[in-house]
């Protein structure tokens, strides 16, 4: 469960900082459009493990002698793109409109790539049924869903200054690259 809440956290960091720079954008609180994001983003990164679990699911049986490089590879490229992300030079003022509903799916399909990744590592590392990823997918989708109201109210509060300050994609990056060599590490002892 620990490392469903952490792999979760670690997702929810692309839509936490989505999520404030909307705020900051919105520059009101509006929870229509708060719930809607937040609803968006849960969503998608509840969903899209299961179908990178259902795409592995097809070929797994093949793979299984090299599964744990599989996932590991997938956890670090993932967290080493979301740590060299965090520190990318902030440009001008973000070209994004929350409030347009077009915005907002192409903001949660984007935020919820990763997602599908984790769900190719669940094929990967035990996962046989659908019904064994139900309380990830539920887990991931919830602190997504959380994590998104948080960073919007947060934009709305204090501006980019919360995204400077936290760095939250490296947090996550950091994350998600432990979980990947914790992984090999059990696979090849």
């Amino acid at each position: 469960m620990i490392e469903t809440l952490l792999i979760a956290l670690a997702l929810a960091m692309d839509c936490f900082t989505v999520s404030v720079v909307s705020g900051v954008i919105v520059r009101r609180t509006r929870w229509p459009l708060i719930l809607r994001l937040a609803l968006l983003f849960g969503f998608f990164q509840g969903a899209m493990p299961v179908l990178g679990w259902l795409l592995t699911r097809s070929f797994s049986a093949y793979i299984h002698a090299f599964d744990h490089w599989i996932a590991f590879g997938m956890l670090a490229f993932i967290g080493g793109k979301m740590i060299v992300d965090s520190f990318r030079e902030e440009g001008a003022a973000p070209s994004i409109n929350p409030e347009s509903v077009r915005t907002e799916f192409a903001l949660a399909v984007a935020t919820s790539i990763d997602a599908l990744a984790v769900g190719i590592t669940y094929a990967c590392t035990g996962y046989d049924t659908l019904g064994s990823l139900v309380l990830p997918v539920l887990v991931i989708g919830a602190v997504s869903f959380g994590m998104s109201i948080v960073g919007f109210l947060l934009g709305r509060r204090c501006g980019d200054v919360v995204t400077r300050k936290m760095r939250p994609e490296l947090l996550g990056g950091i994350i998600l690259l432990a979980i990947g060599v914790r992984i090999l590490i059990e696979h090849l002892s």
